[in-house]
Formats: structure tokens, C-alpha cells, sequence
């Protein structure tokens, strides 16, 4: 067992109490790396809801992959062997499920998963990290360790993780070990990222678009490829919040396919129509005044300066093409394309393991007898909200059994 995430823990876990010798190698000198920095320390356990409304959140083909291991191991399942440790959650009105203890809480909740692995009689071995897969369908040989070793087994399951924070360890490395064994893989994508942008705005950093879409085209005037509503949050690189991070692995896709192009769109309705009228009932209402009541006011002036519309313009003169510019503005905000997604900031990773590989009842790798993958190996990447620790725990669970 390779990988002592939240998926290799549920794993190991399993497979011991099924009787069988388990054991589990970790790279880092801790189990649950990635748990532990998880919501800034709090932990998002999963998503609260009916696992047919969990499932949903899924795009459909990850869906039904994933629903034999959400059925098997449940939201409530994982609550109530946490509960078991000691740990309790709650959720909030968004649905996502952390424990009731607040800041610290993503330890107590590694440390539980921890206990029920040891308890369940699983050897663990820390600071041990896999170097190379030796094997050749349909059986796996070997696990060969940094340090030269071979670790022999009758059953092998992998859980090493995504590409995402190399730092906590998961490093994305086995993919090309198992492509070499001729293994169906996709490339790791970043997922659940902050969006670079090719011109981005550092002086707007901290200003932030609201109760809007951010919205994804083929090229400026191109047509829609994806849309997500949400807020927005100007970085010093690019754009993060909610819309971008849901909408980060369809614009790295759009990037490498040569077309992409973010703009956000306001939600204004028919701005022309609502100047055309003001002209006539304010006429002497600045227009930065007026911009101001839509846009943060540290975007107002740039953008006014960069469409050569002087702010302190009465309505009655703004020009009919100026005006026409206003419009569009509100109606799609561009940011230009996006840049080099990157791999090293997503909360998780696309890409891994294809499923269409992987016999989603059991995990097991299809075309071999002894070796199966699980959590964030395989491609699957839900939406932020619990949604990707529950496949983890799900599919660990699957994998052990």
C-alpha cells in the first residue's frame, strides 16, 4: 500500500480489517499531509447531502465512475467513524461538512484516521518513498524504493496522489511509472488553481468582482466553451476566488488548444438602453460617478483612461461610441487570456489514471490481477467543497476491499 493520504489511509484501513497484512509506505515523516493544511488548517471533511446530490457536482463521466464508491462509503460513513475517534462536524448552510472544534481541526481529524489505521494492526512506514514500479502485466512485482529496496506483495494499491503542493509530498511521479507500464493515463492538469493571466494587473491586487460569471471563450469574440458564477479576486499574477479555481483546468485546456479567453461578465443587463435614459434624466452626472456604483473604485480610473473616456464627462456628452464601450465593459469585464496554469498551486490536480481503465467497483487496474489506484491518482477532480476528499475516502475504500 503506497500512499498514506486520505485515500491510503481508508485503504489500509480496510484491507487490514479484512485480515489481510497490510502495509502502508509514506514518503513524508507524517500520515495525511495534505489533510492537515486542508481549509486553512480547519479541514473540509466532505459535502453534506444525499450522495445522488454529491454525485451531481461531478462532471457526468466522473460521476459514474464514482458512484459505486460513494454508495459503498458514504458522507455519513466517514462522519460516523471520525465521531468513533472522538472528532464531530457539522455543516454549514453551503453544505460543506468540518468539525465543530474550528482552527486546528484538519490534525485532529488526520490523527483519528491515523488511530483507526494502527489500531487495525497496519504497519506503517514513514519517510518511505516509491521510486519505481517493477512489474509487467497482468502482475505487479514490486514497489522499489528510494533506497534501492524491492517491497514485495500479493496485492499492490496506489494512492500516492496528484501533482498539486509538491511540497506536502505528493509529487504526481508514478503516473509516468505506470504509463510506462502501459497503463492509460492523461497528463496532470492543475485543478481547482488560481488563473494566471498573460497581462495581468498587480496594481488591482486585493479588488475583487461580485455577483457575477466568470466566463471562458475560444478567443475574444469567440464562442463560450465554459461559465462559472462566482466571485473573482485580482492577484498579483492573475485572478483566484471561487469562479476562477472551478474554472481553472477548462482554461489550462483552452490555453494548450491555442483559444482561450476570460472575460466577467457583470450581469448588468441592458446597459446601453439604462445610458441611453440616464443622458436624459441625470445628464450631468459624471461618468466615473456612475462607473463607480458598478466597478471597485480602484478599476474606475485605469479603465476609463485606457478607453480614452474622460471620468469627469458629463452623461449628456459621452459619445454614442464611448457609450458603446461602457456597455460592453459591464456586459463582459475582459481579462485577456490566460497564462501557464500552475500545476504546483491547485488544491488538486486533473488528470491521472483514465478511468475507463479502472474497474470502478474494485479500483483494480484493468488487464491486471494484483495492482489497483485510488484518491487523486485517478482523474477526477470535483468541485471545491468536500466533494474530492469524499471521492478519496471513497474509492480508498473500494480499493481495500
Amino acid at each position: 500500500m503506497a500512499g498514506g493520504g486520505a485515500a491510503g489511509m481508508i485503504a489500509a484501513w480496510r484491507a487490514a480489517r479484512a485480515g489481510h497484512d497490510t502495509t502502508l509506505v509514506e514518503a513524508n515523516d507524517r500520515l495525511g499531509m495534505k489533510i492537515r493544511i486542508s481549509g486553512g488548517g480547519r479541514c473540509n471533511i466532505t459535502h453534506d447531502g444525499p450522495m445522488s446530490a454529491v454525485l451531481a457536482a461531478f462532471p457526468a463521466p466522473q460521476a459514474r465512475f464514482l458512484r459505486p464508491a460513494l454508495h459503498a462509503f458514504t458522507n455519513q460513513d466517514v462522519l460516523d467513524l471520525l465521531a468513533r475517534e472522538g472528532v464531530h462536524a457539522q455543516a454549514r448552510d453551503n453544505g460543506r461538512v468540518f468539525p465543530v472544534d474550528g482552527a486546528g481541526s484538519a490534525a485532529k481529524v488526520t490523527a483519528a484516521f491515523e488511530a483507526v489505521v494502527r489500531r487495525a494492526g497496519v504497519e506503517v512506514r514513514l519517510g518511505a518513498r516509491v521510486r519505481a514500479l517493477e512489474g509487467a502485466a497482468p502482475a505487479l512485482a514490486a514497489l522499489v524504493m528510494e533506497d534501492g529496496t524491492w517491497l514485495r506483495a500479493d496485492r499492490f494499491i496506489l494512492a500516492t496522489g496528484g501533482a498539486s503542493y509538491p511540497r506536502t509530498g505528493t509529487r504526481g511521479e508514478l503516473l509516468a511509472a505506470l504509463e510506462a507500464l502501459g497503463v492509460p493515463v492523461s497528463p496532470w492538469f492543475p485543478a481547482l488553481a488560481p488563473i494566471p493571466l498573460r497581462t495581468p494587473r498587480p496594481e488591482w491586487e486585493g479588488v475583487a468582482l461580485r455577483e457575477g460569471a466568470l466566463v471562458l471563450r475560444a478567443g475574444p469574440e469567440g464562442k463560450v466553451v465554459d461559465r462559472f458564477r462566482g466571485d473573482i479576486l485580482f492577484t498579483r499574477a492573475g485572478i483566484s476566488g471561487p469562479a476562477a479555481l472551478e474554472l481553472s483546468r477548462p482554461a489550462e485546456a483552452a490555453r494548450r488548444a491555442g483559444a482561450a479567453w476570460l472575460g466577467y461578465d457583470l450581469g448588468a443587463g441592458d446597459v446601453d438602453g439604462d445610458l441611453v435614459g440616464l443622458q436624459r434624466a441625470n445628464p450631468h452626472l459624471a461618468v466615473h460617478t456612475w462607473l463607480a456604483r458598478r466597478l471597485p473604485e480602484r478599476v474606475c480610473a485605469p479603465v476609463l483612461a485606457e478607453r480614452g473616456i474622460d471620468p469627469d464627462q458629463r452623461m449628456k456628452d459621452l459619445p454614442r461610441a464611448a457609450r458603446k464601450e461602457l456597455a460592453a465593459l459591464l456586459g463582459a469585464f475582459p481579462l485577456g487570456e490566460p497564462g501557464r496554469g500552475d500545476l504546483e498551486k491547485g488544491e488538486v490536480s486533473a488528470g491521472g489514471v483514465r478511468l475507463s481503465a479502472v474497474d470502478p467497483r474494485t479500483m483494480a487496474v484493468k488487464g491486471w490481477d494484483n495492482l489497483r489506484v485510488c484518491g487523486e491518482l485517478l482523474d477526477v477532480d470535483g468541485p471545491v467543497g468536500g466533494y474530492n476528499l469524499q471521492a478519496a475516502f471513497s474509492t480508498g475504500f473500494l480499493a481495500g476491499g
